[in-house]
């Protein structure tokens, strides 16, 4: 691109208008804001654009020292005779009947080096390309030489492929001369159709009002003044009107004129590349907004999206089990020993739902997090109909936010995007809640020393049973009864199996309150942390792609700033 651009900047002087520089400038612009809307918009949209980019590298990537100019007109106007005279050859075919002209022909001034390739590129066959060699030429066709002069085929031609062609090679050409006549100078298809369209490139347009030998003198300028009121109308206001004919070379003097100082400036290509940014601009300009958007999602919002995929994720179940869980696993562990067989009898509340409540990493056997290790699937109860209308509610409401400032093809990108990845959403909330650490202890400190606690009074109890067993067994076998200590008036035994079993029951009461104050700190724990979880999910799968569609808007909207600059 450097070096195109230096060959470009080598053929201008620096008192002209055109800056190559600014013109690469804005094409690149142009280049970086359909990177930006790439599957955002619509293809149909960017067409244009798409097509600028293409036309201007190959354009730019051919010779500069060349301009393509292009005789374009209606059926009768004189154009292959003009195209004949400014070439001093019969080149083109002249007629009457329609169509004159079907196919494109083309004149080159000087040297074919570098002009066989833009003829490639404008698609005139070889058998229909003239060239005016400067062995041949005159000191007069000196000042033409890197011209290439197009005679293309009549616009109004009933045959509709010569229209096509017109269409085609109108966008690739550097200038264009409309060759009107004065009896069709007014024609509606020709202003309305053309002309008009061409108002962004006034710079590289010209009329040229042929025939006008056929006109009494005192009738030319008056022609040429309603002619130029015309193109006033069409927006077209300084494009040069030039009254020409074919038979003489006086006739053609002002065209030819304009070519030789067109030639001489190279600036055709630049210009007309100029004018092509200006029209895509113009096109584009209704895509973008006229104020910035917010790059990121309100809090009140982001928290009604959150509650909702927490909903439809069972983190409430799941709290509510954490909670049962611990009461469950807390109550196994400091229980009286004797009863706690009949707890373990009943399930985990965690583990019915194939959740352990500890250690939730996601991370494969090597360590990769970018290559998760499977996580079984949970059972969860599957979200109620209320919980998933929630969750599209709260998407939507997202949407409508982040979009609310935005044109409609932006808010309608920010809505596909913050639904691109529903369908992707339930197994990322199942298992955001698998791998998420409940935070529930696998033995506490306390749990330990209750249940040591436990132990000691049932084996207390057990010696007092088991001694007053014995001196039960010894009585009953005749002999001499034990005699048991005692403490005050009790006998030690005794006071050993009612101590412990006493012990145990209070202990147990009193350790439930406690066991329901840290069941709850552990249901609070676990939802906080699955929230958190759950949050981490929604910015994947629905932040993260709004905000991708709102970074997309703010890049093209730069961009298209610097495309509409300045010239």
């Amino acid at each position: 691109m450097t070096d195109i651009l230096g060959r470009v900047r080598d053929t201008l002087r620096p008192d002209q208008r055109a800056d190559p520089d600014r013109l690469f400038e804005r094409l690149d612009a142009v280049h970086r804001f359909v990177r930006a809307v790439d599957g955002h918009l619509p293809d149909d949209r960017l067409v244009p654009a798409h097509t600028l980019i293409e036309r201007a590298g190959a354009r730019l990537a051919l010779s500069p020292n060349h301009t393509v100019v292009a005789l374009a007109g209606a059926t009768g106007s004189g154009k292959s005779s003009l195209f004949n005279s400014l070439a001093r050859f019969e080149m083109s075919p002249v007629g009457v009947r329609r169509p004159t002209t079907g196919v494109t022909h083309a004149c080159v001034w000087g040297q074919l080096e570098g002009a066989t390739q833009l003829l490639d590129w404008v698609g005139v066959l070889p058998r229909h390309r003239f060239v005016r060699e400067s062995a041949l030429d005159g000191a007069d066709e000196a000042a033409l030489h890197g011209l290439i002069l197009l005679d293309l085929p009549d616009f109004d031609s009933v045959d509709r492929s010569h229209r096509t062609e017109v269409d085609r090679l109108l966008g690739l050409v550097d200038l264009v001369v409309w060759v009107v006549d004065p009896q069709k100078y007014a024609d509606r298809v020709l202003h309305r159709s053309y002309l008009r369209e061409f108002h962004r490139h006034r710079d590289v347009t010209v009329v040229a009002l042929n025939q006008a030998d056929r006109l009494p003198s005192a009738e030319v300028p008056r022609v040429v003044a309603d002619l130029r009121r015309l193109l006033d109308a069409d927006d077209l206001a300084g494009v040069p009107v030039l009254a020409t004919s074919a038979l003489t070379d006086a006739g053609t003097a002002p065209l030819r004129g304009t070519l030789e100082q067109t030639v001489a400036e190279r600036q055709a290509a630049l210009r007309r590349l100029s004018g092509d940014v200006d029209a895509v601009v113009e096109g584009l300009t209704g895509l973008i907004g006229a104020a910035p958007a917010e790059e990121d999602v309100d809090r009140p919002t982001m928290r009604r999206l959150i509650d909702a995929l927490a909903g439809a994720a069972g983190v409430p179940a799941v709290a509510e089990a954490t909670e049962q869980a611990y009461r469950h696993r807390a109550v196994a562990a400091t229980g009286w020993p004797l009863a706690r067989g009949w707890r373990r009898l009943r399930p985990d509340p965690l583990r019915r739902l194939h959740l352990a409540g500890v250690g939730g990493d996601d991370r494969s056997p090597d360590g990769d997090r970018d290559d998760p290790a499977p996580v079984p699937a949970t059972s969860v109860p599957e979200p109620t109909a209320a919980q998933l209308a929630a969750v599209g509610l709260a998407v939507r409401t997202v949407a409508e936010r982040a979009g609310a400032a935005l044109p409609t093809p932006w808010s309608t990108a920010v809505t596909a995007a913050a639904r691109s990845r529903l369908a992707d959403l339930p197994d990322a909330l199942d298992r955001a809640v698998a791998t998420t650490d409940l935070g529930l202890p696998r033995e506490p400190v306390w749990w330990r020393v209750v249940n040591a606690i436990q132990w000691l009074v049932t084996v207390t109890a057990a010696v007092g049973l088991g001694w007053l067993l014995l001196g039960y067994a010894v009585r009953a076998l005749g002999f001499p009864p034990l005699e048991y200590p005692t403490v005050g008036v009790a006998p030690l035994p005794s006071l050993l199996l009612l101590g412990g079993l006493l012990l145990g029951v209070a202990l147990t009461l009193l350790t439930r309150p406690v066991v329901r104050w840290a069941a709850r700190r552990a249901r609070w724990r676990a939802e906080g942390r699955m929230h958190d979880a759950v949050a981490e999910t929604a910015q994947g799968y629905v932040i993260v792609p709004v905000r991708a569609v709102l970074r997309a808007y703010s890049e093209a909207r730069s961009a298209l700033a610097v495309a509409a600059g300045p010239r």
